[in-house]
């Protein structure tokens, strides 16, 4: 474990409460076409009860990412820790094409050694070993660390790097509540809930900071709109954009260096850059219609954002500086809330058609879109940093709840809630 990892999460897990999800995940479709792995159960040679079930936070992640069916635990051929144990003919017998073991051992002063292997098991010499690795981890960071297991099983098995490290923000709204609204931030599978804010005016739009430090988010404690910034460590928080009417809609640039906002101070919304080190505003749009929603581009050379120009809201791309802007969707009625992958590659959007609002990628070389989604109200689409998975906001019950949907559309989920509407979620940068 590098100091880097801990220093980044030591304090959030300083922050958190006992291990629970506020958000539990519900399977709703896509996991049966994904590839079979396994995670056996890590052996624990301490006394008691194992503090931690390592193996069932790894085999949920894999799972949630859409791409891996982990084997049911009960129905494992072998219950082994290290890699030279397995017997490859009884793992492909259940179809599994690699497998996971470890274990876990007290280590003192309240530590546990934690040993993990990674073998693929479809070669006919045996188990074939791609992964090892061992690590000191106090008790209060299992949990996180199961998670960077999980992470280096993905990246070896899919070349991707993973997201499990990751952690969400999001608008929880508790109805009749004295401080109705709460901004929230979470574990990716929503373990470790913890509010950063109470309050009794809304809070809207929340967007991570490149380094994962800090929160910017629209306010409006001051009975107006507001763009605040606020570090998730130490808490302070600060008023970045107090202009006459509309303050809206922040998203950071590429840098961290400045944010994209919405304002309404010269008449119609339009788009704005905010130096913050300077504090100097830069008008990017003006048009006689309302610009709004933008999002950098992965090189912070342009900005996406949604305009009415055309006479339905459409995205528009431009360079700030240059006054042109260039329209960049087409199919659909309408198009709406665009994010940029952090690869650049695709676009995440809600696209309109036929009253419906679905969410749905654009290919950036290309143009293609393709409807993710079969609900009818998403909203606020956020992918994960490594482009794999999007979290968005939906209408569940009567209830809006988050939903998580794979790049590819074939498989998704639910995260319902246990209390209130869970509204404007925003997958956080990589963490590690």
């Amino acid at each position: 474990m590098t100091k880097r990892w801990l220093w980044l999460w030591l304090p959030l897990l300083m922050l958190a409460g006992r291990a629970q999800a506020a958000l539990d995940i519900v399977i709703t479709g896509g996991i049966d076409s994904a590839r079979p792995v396994a995670v056996v159960p890590f052996e624990w040679t301490g006394g008691g009860a194992a503090p931690q079930e390592l193996s069932e936070v790894i085999s949920n992640d894999l799972r949630n990412s859409g791409m891996f069916r982990p084997l049911d635990r009960n129905a494992l051929p072998q219950r082994v820790s290290r890699a030279d144990q397995l017997e490859p003919m009884l793992w492909r017998s259940r179809q599994a094409e690699a497998v996971v073991v470890g274990s876990i051992a007290p280590a003192g002063n309240n530590q546990y050694r934690i040993s993990f292997e990674l073998a693929d098991v479809l070669g006919g010499n045996g188990a074939r070993l791609l992964e090892s690795r061992s690590a000191t981890v106090p008790a209060a960071q299992l949990r996180q660390y199961a998670h960077r297991i999980a992470d280096i099983v993905f990246e070896k098995l899919t070349g991707i790097k993973g997201a499990f490290l990751t952690r969400i923000a999001y608008v929880n709204v508790q109805h009749g509540a004295q401080y109705p609204y709460q901004l929230m931030i979470a574990d990716y599978d929503g373990f470790n809930e913890q509010v950063l804010l109470r309050s009794r005016e809304p809070l809207m739009s929340p967007a991570w900071s490149p380094d994962g430090r800090k929160l910017a988010y629209v306010s409006f404690e001051n009975k107006k709109a507001e763009i605040v910034v606020q570090d998730i460590y130490s808490q302070q928080r600060q008023v970045v954009s107090s202009q006459p009417g509309i303050n809206g809609a922040p998203a950071w640039s590429p840098d961290g260096s400045r944010l994209a906002l919405v304002l309404s101070r010269d008449g119609q919304p339009e788009i704005y850059v905010l130096n913050l080190a300077s504090r100097q505003l830069t008008r990017v749009t003006n048009n006689r219609t309302i610009d709004t929603e933008p999002t950098w581009s992965a090189d912070g050379k342009s900005i996406y954002f949604v305009s009415e120009r055309g006479g339905r809201p459409q995205v528009y791309r431009t360079e700030p500086g240059s006054g042109d802007a260039r329209r960049v969707t087409f199919e659909g009625d309408m198009n709406l809330g665009p994010r940029v992958t952090a690869d650049g590659s695709n676009m995440v959007l809600v696209s309109r058609s036929q009253g419906q609002y679905r969410i749905a990628r654009q290919e950036l070389d290309g143009g293609y879109l393709q409807v993710l989604t079969e609900t009818r109200l998403d909203e606020s689409p956020s992918p994960a940093p490594n482009g794999t998975m999007i979290i968005y906001s939906t209408t569940y019950q009567g209830r809006q709840v988050l939903s998580l949907v794979s790049m590819d559309g074939r498989f998704k989920a639910r995260l319902p809630a246990r209390s209130g509407d869970v509204r404007s979620p925003a997958w956080s940068p990589f963490l590690n």
